[in-house]
């Protein structure tokens, strides 16, 4: 992943996103809003609500690949570019976030 402020953002489909998820590889931040959440998440993600995002509050990737999900691929390019504003490498986002990952069949976590 590159550092730099003009990087273009990576999109990452599905599949990359469940064998990250799988081998521990993608720390996997969805931006949704808790009822979106609670009614439905990818397992493994941690929410991280873009109403109140607050790059410095992110959480520790700890080596991993920190990636934005969000509904559709649309907030998670506007949390890349809050945490790019403030310095941070992110770039990657799941380009079809949670409509594409519950419209392919794979598992789906409710509540909090």
């Amino acid at each position: 992943m590159s550092d730099q402020p003009d990087a273009p953002i990576v999109h990452l489909e599905r599949e990359e996103i469940r064998r990250g998820l799988a081998d521990g590889s993608i720390l996997l931040v969805d931006v949704r809003e808790p009822n979106e959440w609670e009614a439905g998440h990818i397992p493994g993600s941690v929410l991280f609500p873009l109403s109140s995002f607050d790059p410095a509050a992110l959480p520790d990737p700890q080596g991993r690949r920190l990636v934005f999900s969000c509904r559709s691929g649309n907030r998670s390019q506007t949390a890349i570019a809050h945490a790019r504003g403030a310095g941070l490498p992110y770039r990657e986002h799941y380009r079809g976030g949670f409509l594409d990952w519950a419209a392919s069949g794979e598992p789906v976590d409710t509540g909090m």
